[in-house]
């Protein structure tokens, strides 16, 4: 919790004042239990909190149950004479919570309140104990859902912030993780830790980190997304620059390589600045697999990259301007097929993918047991019935399918977004200008990905700037003997990930 202003406004020392206050501000809210306790029948105190919000057995058991059980307590002559206080005496020898700070004005006590703890209000004190006992419901760590993988830890983030922050702990049991948390959105107060090991992390990353987290001035953060949008590098592009994943694992693996992670209360989804281009192809399980293995796996995702990127538009440019470079057999066979066709090449694609489109969305949001079905039952059905009435052709069909299939096999379901969208640019090019349109697509499309920038860091690093010694897990995945030191564009110091000793002679 950010320290208060000096324009914060304090308690009331009278103790129905405060409670008053509370009350006028939330309006009476029947979820605000307000518990009025006297202690040794001297001091009189108030115990508050939201019901929903506490674990109700922890208040129990380290809170009320101490302070109605509190004989004697000594008078604040006592306490001024021993330089002491009843907030602090009630703190360190009655309360048996661990976390208990002193607050000393109201919007940070209503902060906290609002966020799960609980507050004792004491009669004659300008200042009030926070007392940690948050613990809502929440769901329990569950296995992945969109970043499923067959070999490796099959546990995912959740919506609670301090499970999150305790999955990435389980991962680096080191003291140079150091994690600060600050309070996002003027309304909803919403909490998000930026974790990151100090002695890797470059420090101009994390600084420029908190600097954009520090300028973020709206109501609500209700999701990551709204972070991801506000701190990205301000460019118009299709591509996210900012990496996202519910795993802790790829999470941790960001974390040991200098990235900064970044967690949001209310979301199983962490961000991880900065995001490289080569990075949305890297999947968690490449590194619970043989090099071999690992390397095939990467070279199809980049396949399929190329395949859902480009498959649609270079259909459409060899059929409608360079039927030359197909063997004749293939020529007259599509030629067969597309006789009784009534639409251009362009238009037959543009239908079957953005009926495609249509199904995929449909199937997300249908209920999950028959939302499947109707994806793929509808996909089946609408494109046989299609080929029968003669509006595309068989071989469309099949293109179109590829094509789909293939967005599938890219792990990050971001950079999937960006080849269906770039896809339909393609596809014009392609119609418009043949083969030439989508080569000249394609250089603009580099240019851009080249002038990126991920929190200072070029986003097609290693490719370009080359960078020779961060090859070894760009395209390929080489043993983990090989892989000596940490990408250096990313952290400029300690970048000595094991010894060479480690290596095998064999």
């Amino acid at each position: 919790m950010k320290g208060s202003s000096s324009s914060a406004k304090p308690l009331h020392e009278n103790l129905k004042e405060n409670i008053t206050h509370i009350y006028h501000v939330m309006g009476a809210s029947p979820d605000l239990i307000i518990k009025e306790i006297s202690l040794s029948g001297t001091v009189s105190t108030a115990l508050i909190y939201i019901d929903g919000l506490v674990d109700v057995k922890e208040l129990h058991n380290c809170v009320i149950n101490n302070l109605m059980s509190s004989k004697s307590i000594p008078s604040i002559q006592e306490m001024d004479s021993r330089s002491s206080s009843v907030l602090a005496y009630i703190r360190n020898d009655i309360l048996m919570a661990g976390d208990v700070s002193i607050v000393a004005d109201l919007d940070t006590m209503m902060t906290y309140l609002l966020s799960g703890d609980a507050i004792l209000l004491v009669n004659g004190f300008r200042e009030c104990l926070r007392i940690g006992v948050a613990g809502w419901e929440c769901r329990n760590v569950s296995e992945p859902i969109t970043q499923a993988v067959v070999r490796g830890p099959m546990e995912a983030f959740n919506e609670n912030l301090r499970t999150n922050t305790a999955l990435v702990r389980r991962k680096i049991r080191d003291p140079q993780l150091w994690m600060e948390e600050r309070h996002i959105g003027k309304v909803t107060q919403t909490s998000v830790a930026i974790m990151y090991l100090k002695n890797i992390a470059n420090d101009k990353i994390v600084e420029e980190v908190r600097t954009r987290l520090d300028r973020i001035d709206i109501d609500g953060i209700l999701e990551s997304g709204y972070i991801e949008e506000l701190i990205q590098d301000k460019t118009l592009s299709p591509f996210a620059t900012i990496y996202n994943s519910e795993r802790p694992d790829t999470i941790a693996a960001g974390i040991l390589e200098g990235r900064v992670a970044i967690l949001i209360d209310g979301t199983p989804f962490v961000l991880l600045v900065p995001a490289l281009f080569a990075q949305f192809f890297q999947s968690a399980e490449d590194y619970a697999q043989r090099a071999d293995v690992s390397t095939l796996l990467r070279l199809i995702r980049y396949l399929a990259f190329f395949i859902s990127l480009l498959a649609p538009a270079m259909y459409i440019a060899i059929t409608t301007f360079h039927q030359e470079m197909l063997p004749t057999d293939l020529l007259i066979n599509l030629a067969a097929q597309r006789d009784g066709v009534p639409f251009p090449a362009f238009i037959e694609a543009l239908l079957m993918e953005i009926t495609y489109e249509i199904l995929r969305e449909a199937g997300v949001r249908m209920p999950r047991t028959v939302g499947q079905a109707v994806s793929i039952v509808g996909t089946l059905v609408i494109g046989q019935a299609a080929v029968e009435a003669g509006i595309v052709s068989s071989v469309m069909v099949i293109i179109v399918s590829i094509t789909a299939i293939s967005s599938y096999v890219i792990p990050a379901t971001s950079m999937s977004i960006s080849v269906r969208m770039l896809r339909f640019i393609l596809m014009g090019l392609g119609a418009s200008f043949g083969l030439f349109g989508i080569l000249a697509g394609i250089i603009v499309l580099i240019l851009h990905l080249c002038s990126l920038r991920s929190f200072g860091i070029p986003y097609m690093s290693p490719f370009a700037p080359f960078n020779l010694a961060d090859q070894k897990d760009t395209l390929f995945r080489v043993p983990w003997s090989s892989m000596l030191k940490r990408p250096r564009l990313i952290s400029q110091k300690n970048i000595v990930r094991q010894q060479a000793g480690n290596k095998s002679d064999k």
